[in-house]
């Protein structure tokens, strides 16, 4: 194993970033399992000098920062600080987990050392994933198993966290491998890597449908998101499209989902004040056509909350003349009379966009994304929706990358899932594919159905165990599609107690590092061998 040449290093780094990426690029997310034995293999033919430990952080930077390169530079399209930002703060957190791991591997038990890179990654991504705005998720390791839902149906329990101590705990055991080259080192490492998939195997295999089921429609208008381009395209005003999609929806439906923000696109809707709700009631009506008597619509918008002179939040804007105000990125539910039932307000915000640290600054880069753009306010409620005796949950985009926050919407009596979305952004690119595909992660920690209605590519129908149901609308593509989904009602481990995993990971990597300092100290005053 032993080679020290830069060559060979970079060749090891190029072969990390390619199984990292592999789940991201629409592959397999199973190379996961194999992704950081390269960077393993070139901490153990450094030595413990200052020297190679700043060469091991090199190696592994570019490593991190190429995955990054490999898998979000479709960001770039719409904000150019989104990927750099993102990079940046993705590739800190990965160091700071296998710097911990090269470090103590060098000078304690590699037992401990081991730990420490398991829990201080999972700490890491659990920090990442939970912040208010320096957030985005899109590259934790359990997100790569999205497009093999077959193997992660464990995800019920354990959510997303569990797919990334998976991925850690198989190359830790395959790297041992390499270096004991035992038996036993074989059979621990086939242990870890099939006792999970032989797992999420039965669990599909015993799967048992609800009888209970809804049914649900879902329209994709194909609006193209940039002025220029609804110009261009005759699309300023689509009204008359969503008319005619609209005509297409059975009269049995119980729901009808249109994309978010689908009415800041209409031009005498834009900006809703939700304190004049019943004046766009004739607007909304109107898009309902006359044989929609019983289908409730949910619907994206920008809406609008006034609080007058008072800053009553702190992400508040003023306005002369107008007083203080939040702009949300809404859903609504909407009756066919065109009255607005009840409304959710986006809890989880895209960063750059919707969210802005640093507000002064980032305004040089805020983008329109989703119809609205620079601070909006958040919300801070899991709404659900009621129809026919149905409670349905409103997720909007981003949204669908947070796995705790999601199952809120369970845990609050959701027995079905509508997740809206605007992925038109960034064009045809591997970006509005993987969001569809976390959702299929979504259902499985859930197990709830969920009908995703995109303004653009994909639109359509996930089951509880994360399969497709029936067609779906992809990039570029306008229609109407309808399913008849289950519905459920008991709530999964992972639902009930959200990201256990991380909290305890977080728990023991703060245990295993007061160990590490003790134990050098009694090594210091040769107490250990």
């Amino acid at each position: 194993m032993k080679q020290n040449s830069w060559q060979h290093h970079m060749l090891l780094v190029i072969c990390s970033v390619a199984l990292l990426s592999a789940g991201w690029l629409g592959i397999t997310g199973l190379t996961l399992l194999v992704a950081l034995v390269p960077l393993l293999i070139i901490s153990e033919n450094l030595s413990d000098s200052t020297r190679d430990w700043w060469r091991m952080c090199l190696y592994a930077a570019i490593a991190f920062l190429l995955w990054n390169a490999a898998t979000i530079w479709w960001v770039w399209i719409a904000t150019p600080i989104g990927p750099i930002t993102a990079a940046i703060v993705g590739t800190f957190y990965n160091l700071c987990a296998f710097m911990a791991y090269h470090y103590t591997s060098k000078r304690a038990p590699r037992a401990l050392a081991y730990t420490l890179l398991a829990t201080i990654w999972i700490a890491t991504e659990w920090a990442y994933n939970s912040a208010d705005v320096m957030t985005f998720p899109w590259l934790l390791l359990g997100h790569g198993f999205s497009g093999d839902c077959w193997a992660v149906q464990w995800y019920e329990y354990t959510g997303i966290f569990g797919g990334t101590l998976w991925a850690l705990c198989s190359n830790i055991a395959i790297f041992e491998i390499l270096r004991q080259r035992t038996t036993t080192a074989i059979v621990r490492a086939a242990a870890i890597v099939l006792l999970p998939i032989a797992l999420s195997v039965a669990l599909l295999a015993s799967y048992t449908p609800s009888d209970k089921s809804t049914q649900i429609s879902v329209v994709q208008p194909n609006v193209p998101c940039y002025e220029e381009e609804r110009i261009a395209a005759s699309k300023f005003d689509p009204r008359e499209d969503v008319k005619r999609l609209m005509a297409d929806v059975p009269d049995d439906a119980d729901y009808v989902l249109m994309p978010e923000s689908a009415l800041a696109y209409i031009p005498t809707i834009g900006s809703i004040d939700e304190s004049r709700l019943d004046f766009i009631a004739p607007e909304l009506k109107a898009l309902f056509g006359d044989n929609l008597s019983g289908t409730k619509l949910i619907t994206g918008a920008s809406t609008i909350v006034r609080y007058g002179d008072n800053q009553t939040t702190d992400t508040a804007h003023h306005y002369p003349n107008y007083g203080w105000y939040d702009q949300y990125n809404s859903a609504l539910a909407v009756d066919s009379e065109g009255h607005v039932e009840d409304i959710y307000h986006k809890g989880k915000l895209v960063i750059g966009v919707e969210a802005v640290p640093l507000k002064s600054l980032f305004d040089l880069f805020e983008v329109d994304l989703g119809g609205v753009s620079g601070q909006l306010g958040w919300g801070r409620e899991h709404t659900l929706f009621h129809s026919n005796g149905v409670a349905i949950g409103p997720s909007i985009c981003y949204e669908g990358l947070y796995g705790s926050y999601f199952a809120g919407f369970a845990r609050n009596g959701a027995e079905v899932m509508a997740l809206i979305s605007n992925d038109g952004w960034w064009g045809d690119t591997p970006g509005h594919r993987r969001l569809f595909d976390f959702c299929r992660l979504r259902a499985i920690e859930t197990r709830r159905a969920i009908a995703r209605s995109a303004n653009t590519g994909i639109s359509g129908f996930i089951s509880p165990t994360g399969a497709v149901i029936g067609d779906r609308l992809e990039w570029d593509e306008e229609g109407v599609l309808s399913a008849q989904l289950e519905l459920r009602s008991e709530k999964t481990i992972y639902t009930l107690y959200g990201d256990w995993i991380a909290r305890t990971a977080t728990l023991v990597a703060v245990l295993a590092a007061l160990y590490y300092v003790a134990y050098r100290v009694r090594k210091r005053n040769y107490l250990v061998d």
